[in-house]
């Protein structure tokens, strides 16, 4: 069924809306933490926060090319692919501030990228889909990589807590 030009543009500003409370939930829960913070290990497993933050940058900087915008880190980024393992060594880590700065200008220009997205490439096939899916579209990976950011921006707030520190969100 085809979309109308009004509903086409309702789902971009979500997506946008999307993206940026992704970007202030994770601003939120990364605020005033320090390097050493986002390098707390969870017990019994999980990523610590410098690699899930890395990992949400990653997700970006592969995702901006499709909203013909260029990425912000790039390879530096490989270590917190989707499939990578944990950061078990504090010496793989990236500075956390400069991660936190990567990610303010990533989500500037997905932002951008979103605000001047041509509808009508919405339904055509990327080239490759991060999850091996042959009949992905630029419609359903937009949404999946909005889906996996929000995740990720909720797993923040625990890995703050972790850290020692008091909830930001109330």
């Amino acid at each position: 069924m085809p979309r109308t030009g009004t509903a086409t543009a309702a789902e971009i500003e979500l997506w946008r809306l999307q993206a940026r409370m992704a970007r202030d939930v994770v601003n939120a829960n990364t605020h005033g933490l320090t390097h050493e913070d986002s390098l707390v290990e969870p017990r019994p497993g999980g990523n610590r926060l410098n690699w899930v933050l890395g990992h949400l940058l990653s997700v970006y900087d592969g995702f901006l090319p499709l909203l013909k915008q260029e990425p912000v880190i790039g390879a530096a980024l490989q270590r917190f692919a989707r499939g990578a393992p944990p950061l078990r060594d504090p010496a793989e880590a990236i500075d956390f501030g400069k991660l936190l700065a990567a990610w303010n200008q990533a989500s500037e220009r997905v932002d951008a990228g979103l605000a001047s997205l041509d509808p009508e490439i919405l339904e055509r096939p990327v080239p490759n889909s991060p999850s091996g899916n042959p009949d992905e579209t630029v419609r359903s990976l937009i949404t999946t990589v909005m889906f996996h950011q929000a995740y990720h921006a909720g797993q923040t707030a625990v890995l703050r807590r972790i850290a020692g520190r008091e909830g930001a969100i109330h």
